[in-house]
């Protein structure tokens, strides 16, 4: 009733605030051009855009847009899509390609040939298309590869933990600013030398790196790092001037408020400042729609800052943008019902909540009450406690998803595997059996009802940000029908560094998003890795550990998907990562001037999609 009461009074707020807020002159109402009107709500605006540097708000969206990678990763068919890439395989010790008939990688082959042996790598021939050009018409060639994989790897000249990561299965090593062991092959850096035969009219299109023998090492180096451009870069950076730079200065700076990328998009210098952002489509752009023509439908983008989602809201109910570009609460659902020319999408969510336990924190910062988080059992109780559909309903205004305590989303039909949910569904059976189990381990209760260890009560703050203390308020009833007294704690603007890394916590809100593309990085980190890594409980279970290092280890692509599906029941019976919902994406859109907005998993409207297929409404 709490939570319906508290809806009601932001709507009654909201409705006053759009009552009050008089008209204006905005260039949207009068603009016919071919201007997609974006709102986006943040505190400020970047005005510079390294791409290895853009890790929040909208800097991450607008670097892809403005780069590419060398490949996407399509999560339903597991398959690599092109981008600056055109083709890739695996290749036998001779050069020859280790396909199929039919064209597709011989997953079979790749095992018999790599396996075993002394080979501790996998050698991957790349072909990349012949027309991709910078934005300043620069042809784009391997050898921008080569340096941007290069520079990745060599932390003294990209001082980017984050690029160490990304090529951390490239067999490319550098040790204190020197290169120890090649793994990247050019027609202009060793190939010939390596044994791969390349040839001239070849030069600028075909490569060779040399991952570990993971199949699942190709991903990060083909999807996340964004190609940068050899003659841009190469000339300014040094273990002196490293291209990662908080102050940077000189050509340096320059080039991070002038970026020239090879993606679709280019950005208005000019134009764009710390409250607006415009970008303008490449017709140069190589990639096109099966017609011929350009591959997205609109030829400028104009986002716009929003510093309150309230303000940002009224701009879309009043037709000052088109499109929200992040999502919004499901509170606001309410708002856009009846509305002519409003579109809303609410897509299913890739991004599970969970509730973390510290389940083996550090010897310094354990307790008799935090070592009960050790026992499986008493974070069984916990995990029936928690009731995914009432926090769905009052949290989400049923707009979510129960999530299964393996956390493979339900989505990935072929991979989900449903034994990775074995609590029942009944909330009352749920909580009988929870407090069946607590009352063997902790059965003393206080004059409250809450359970007591040694005298004191049996009490966990959960750390969460200012907008989850809700999400903590109903958890902390729902823990209170077992004893368990749950209280709300501020994480704080750095929470690994203050609670999480240290063990200084007793729980804590994460989400989690696994898939196929990144199990192999983030089954690791989640479940295996002690120290800075997203295990911040420091979960060990050797079981677990040699179950996720198999799966990753395996050249069979078959046995690989079977030891994914057998990983999700162990993880489950662990009740480490307790999921409380899968929330649904919710974004907005005007239809009077654009339509054929498209809905996807886990994406907001505003997405290549939609840009593909958006179609601009007659008189418009």
């Amino acid at each position: 009733m709490r939570k319906r009461i508290l809806i009601a009074f932001t709507l009654t707020v909201f409705m006053f605030a759009v009552i009050a807020c008089g008209g204006g002159d905005y260039p949207r109402r009068t603009d016919d051009s071919n201007t997609l009107y974006v709102g986006y709500q943040a505190d400020s605006f970047p005005t510079s855009f390294m791409p290895w540097l853009s890790r929040e708000g909208i800097a991450p969206t607008v670097s892809s847009m403005i780069y590419n990678t060398l490949f996407s990763y399509d999560d339903e068919t597991g398959q690599f899509d092109p981008i600056i890439g055109k083709e890739w395989y695996y290749v036998c010790p001779d050069g020859e390609p280790i396909l199929t008939d039919e064209g597709d990688i011989d997953y079979e082959r790749l095992d018999e040939v790599y396996a075993s042996g002394d080979r501790n790598y996998l050698p991957v021939k790349i072909r990349i298309h012949d027309d991709v050009t910078w934005s300043d018409g620069t042809p784009l060639t391997v050898e921008d590869i080569y340096f941007t994989l290069d520079t990745g790897s060599n932390n003294a000249v990209s001082n980017h933990a984050g690029a160490l990561a990304w090529t951390a299965d490239l067999q490319h090593r550098y040790r204190d600013g020197r290169l120890i062991r090649q793994g990247i092959f050019t027609y202009e850096n060793g190939a010939a030398e390596q044994g791969y035969h390349i040839d001239e009219e070849d030069k600028d299109t075909v490569m060779y790196i040399h991952v570990d023998k993971i199949l699942g090492a190709v991903t990060t180096l083909f999807t996340s790092i964004l190609i940068l451009p050899e003659h841009i870069w190469g000339p300014i950076i040094s273990e002196d001037n490293p291209l990662n730079s908080r102050n940077p200065e000189g050509e340096l700076l320059k080039q991070y408020q002038n970026p020239v990328g090879s993606g679709p998009w280019e950005l208005d210098t000019d134009r764009s400042g710390s409250q607006q952002i415009i970008l303008h489509r490449r017709d140069d752009y190589h990639r096109k729609a099966d017609d011929g023509g350009p591959l997205y439908q609109v030829e400028t983008i104009r986002f716009q800052l929003y510093q309150e989602i309230n303000v940002a809201i009224y701009a879309l109910l009043k037709g000052h943008i088109d499109v929200l570009n992040s999502s919004v609460s499901s509170n606001y659902l309410r708002l856009f019902e009846g509305k002519d020319d409003i579109f809303v999408s609410n897509a299913p969510g890739t991004f599970t909540q969970t509730l973390v336990l510290n389940v083996n924190p550090v010897s310094s910062e354990r307790n008799p009450i935090r070592d009960l988080l050790a026992d499986s059992d008493f974070r069984k109780a916990i995990a029936l406690a928690v009731n995914q559909d009432q926090l769905i309903d009052l949290v989400l205004n049923g707009a979510g998803q129960r999530a299964c305590p393996g956390l493979m989303p339900t989505h990935l039909e072929d991979f989900y595997n449903p034994d990775s949910c074995p609590l029942p569904r009944d909330p009352d059976e749920r909580l009988a059996l929870a407090n069946e189990i607590l009352d063997d381990i902790v059965p003393e209760h206080d004059a409250s009802g809450y359970r007591l260890l040694d005298g004191e009560r049996v009490a966990f703050d959960v750390l969460g940000h200012p907008g989850e203390q809700d999400l903590v308020s109903f958890l902390e009833v729902q823990m209170e029908r077992i004893g368990i007294d749950i209280n709300y704690a501020a994480k704080g603007a750095r929470p690994e560094r203050t609670f999480l890394y240290n063990s200084r916590f007793d729980m804590t809100l994460q989400g989690v998003i696994f898939s196929l593309e990144n199990i192999d990085i983030m089954y690791r980190a989640h479940f295996v890795q002690l120290g800075e890594t997203s295990n911040y409980g420091r979960l060990q279970n050797e079981e677990l550990n040699e179950k996720i290092e198999t799966m990753r280890r395996t050249l069979n692509l078959h046995e690989k998907f079977d030891l994914i599906y057998e990983t999700q029941p162990l993880i489950a019976q662990e009740f480490y990562k307790i999921p409380l919902y899968t929330a649904n994406v919710i974004t907005v859109a005007r239809t009077d001037r654009y339509t054929n907005w498209q809905v996807e998993t886990g994406a907001s409207v505003f997405n290549t999609t939609s840009l593909e297929k958006l179609e601009r409404v007659e008189g418009e």
